[in-house]
């Protein structure tokens, strides 16, 4: 029953990401060109970047606020790192990486030692790194990187923008994971149970670690991308972006009550959200009311899956 919920979720979130580019196709006629789904696929990026992590932490049945906040660092750290200390741009972006993933790794050992809710530890861990970006760069924004710094973020392969191509292969190696991996396995076992979990010999502290270690790695990777795109390091720059890439994982059809969900959906779920995104910009409805839009979709995307769950519970009681 389960196998087969997952599956019409599966196929559902790609028809309807079809239906979304063949209704914006119509609507305008700038929409389906090979320029503006590239456009797409790089505005996504980092989304989809920060939303391999996002799922493991979610798969859990555990929510990761500082993604957000930890982009804005990164963001600030590196651009400090070239520009101020005159670093050279791969230790300073080995640097900014280790740091985003201490951060997540503090997350998660709090998470796992104390049991703390993970909303509380996150929510306060966006709170204090958003402020250390403000303190670091006393509110002033950080630019003029090297050339080979911004090829992350501007550059190209023949025709397919680099953080186009980096977004892929975070992707393939968040699939590897998940499928391939003992770990991908304690994951789900993780979300559906976590005292049987711990009972069958898995160390429940250690993969919660591990987990968020790699939330803010992926958020960290994000970062970077966002900063040479943007050639500036803004300390805001990662503001609410948690709640846009919360967004394209639950979309995705990842269980918010963790054990379920799969990254292939999770890819769906992200082009979702970015062909929504530029659909409306072409048909000029306004930022606001877009926000109102994406907030709607969550609701529902949560929702339903809210619902399926219910539905499921009561198949088994009935079994």
């Amino acid at each position: 029953m389960k196998k087969a919920t997952n599956g019409i979720k599966g196929r559902a979130i790609w028809v309807f990401l079809v239906i979304m580019i063949i209704f914006f196709s119509v609507t305008n006629k700038n929409f389906l060109t090979v320029k503006n789904l590239l456009n797409v696929a790089k505005q996504v990026s980092i989304f989809g970047i920060a939303s391999v992590g996002m799922t493991y932490v979610i798969l859990l049945g555990g929510i990761d606020l500082a993604t957000g906040s930890i982009i804005s660092f990164v963001n600030i750290v590196a651009a400090f790192f070239m520009v101020n200390m005159g670093l050279n741009p791969i230790l300073a972006v080995i640097l900014s990486l280790a740091a985003s993933t201490v951060i997540g790794f503090l997350n998660g050992i709090i998470i796992a030692e104390i049991k703390m809710p993970a909303l509380i530890v996150t929510f306060a861990s966006q709170t204090i790194f958003g402020g250390l970006a403000y303190i670091i760069c006393n509110g002033v924004p950080i630019s003029r990187f090297p050339d080979a710094f911004l090829k992350l973020g501007q550059g190209y392969v023949g025709p397919i923008p680099i953080p186009v191509i980096v977004m892929a292969i975070i992707f393939a190696i968040g699939a590897f994971i998940l499928n391939k991996t003992y770990f991908g396995r304690y994951f789900y076992a993780l979300g559906g149970n976590e005292e049987a979990a711990e009972l069958s010999g898995i160390r429940v502290k250690r993969v919660k670690c591990l987990v968020y270690s790699l939330s803010g790695l992926f958020a960290g990777v994000a970062g970077l991308v966002m900063l040479a795109r943007a050639n500036t390091g803004q300390p805001n720059a990662g503001v609410g972006y948690e709640f846009d890439v919360i967004t394209c994982v639950v979309l995705g059809g990842v269980s918010v009550n963790g054990g379920s969900g799969k990254m292939s959906n999770v890819i769906a779920g992200v082009l979702i959200i970015g062909v929504l995104s530029n659909g409306m910009v072409l048909m000029n409805i306004s930022s606001y009311l877009q926000m109102v839009i994406k907030g709607i979709i969550l609701l529902l995307a949560v929702g339903s899956d809210c619902i399926q769950q219910s539905n499921l519970l009561k198949a088994k009681a009935v079994d």
